[in-house]
């Protein structure tokens, strides 16, 4: 059975959101306090948390940062409740890695609404993750092996698995987090202390390493080739395949084709 965890000091809020799990299907796990809530996390290893802001204490964003800082509660699905919240407050919760707002007021189908949709999301990243990539094919002659490294931690793998598949896709620091369940701060800190190298870097020159296998490899034009390894916009391609490589592209072309 599928295990939420609710944490809410307010009783009669607490049971409420209790008996929506049970009529839901879910086993709930309650906590009355942001302590008992990181706790409970950490000790049950729940599918999705939901939790109120205002605690006694440890409020709502101070478990979310604490989980998400953890290898083990990173990726848990995290929903906030709130009676009220501004634009200042919703965007805390977001850049410290929330999934969703709901609000204490909702009726039982927007409760579990909300906790299904997240569900599902977690489920469709298992499941991209189970399946084997097939890269899509290009002449041999443009064939490169990945420049990225392969790594002994399964989440900095998963990361650089991710980056692999969808680099050609224009993805940033913000696409990769939400693909990981990670905030961005906590996914920053993750590779740049493991790697030595930013993810925003290891994503460049994934993608110049592709660039460099077309420019040598075929006679597609430099805004193709652009378009192809992941950039929307040439003129962002130049720049930085200049800063990277002390050149441009089509300098870079000539020197390596030899004309």
């Amino acid at each position: 059975m599928i295990k939420v965890l609710v944490i809410e000091d307010e009783i009669k809020a607490r049971e409420n959101f209790l008996g929506c799990l049970e009529t839901g299907g879910f086993k709930g796990i309650e906590a009355t306090d942001g302590y008992m809530g990181v706790q409970k996390a950490q000790e049950q290893l729940p599918e999705l948390v939901v939790c109120d802001i205002l605690l006694p204490e440890l409020n709502g964003y101070g478990v979310l940062k604490t989980l998400r800082q953890e290898p083990t509660t990173a990726i848990i699905p995290f929903i906030l409740l709130t009676s009220n919240i501004n634009r200042a407050e919703f965007r805390q919760g977001m850049q410290l890695g929330a999934d969703d707002y709901l609000s204490k007021a909702s009726t039982e189908e927007e409760f579990l609404g909300a906790i299904a949709a997240q569900l599902r999301k977690r489920e469709a990243l298992k499941e991209f993750y189970t399946k084997k990539y097939k890269r899509s094919e290009i002449k041999p002659e443009t064939e490169t092996n990945s420049i990225l490294p392969s790594s002994q931690d399964p989440k900095i793998q998963e990361i650089f698995d991710y980056i692999e598949a969808h680099y050609q896709e224009s993805i940033s620091l913000i696409d990769v987090a939400n693909a990981m369940g990670y905030s961005k701060c906590y996914l920053t800190n993750l590779v740049k202390r493991q790697t030595g190298t930013s993810l925003h870097c290891w994503i460049i020159k994934r993608r110049l390493a592709a660039a460099e296998a077309l420019l040598k490899g075929t006679n597609y034009s430099l805004e193709t080739i652009a378009e192809e390894v992941g950039y929307f916009n040439p003129s962002h391609f130049y720049r930085q395949f200049r800063q990277y490589r002390d050149t441009t592209p089509k300098v870079w072309r000539k020197i390596h084709r030899g004309y």
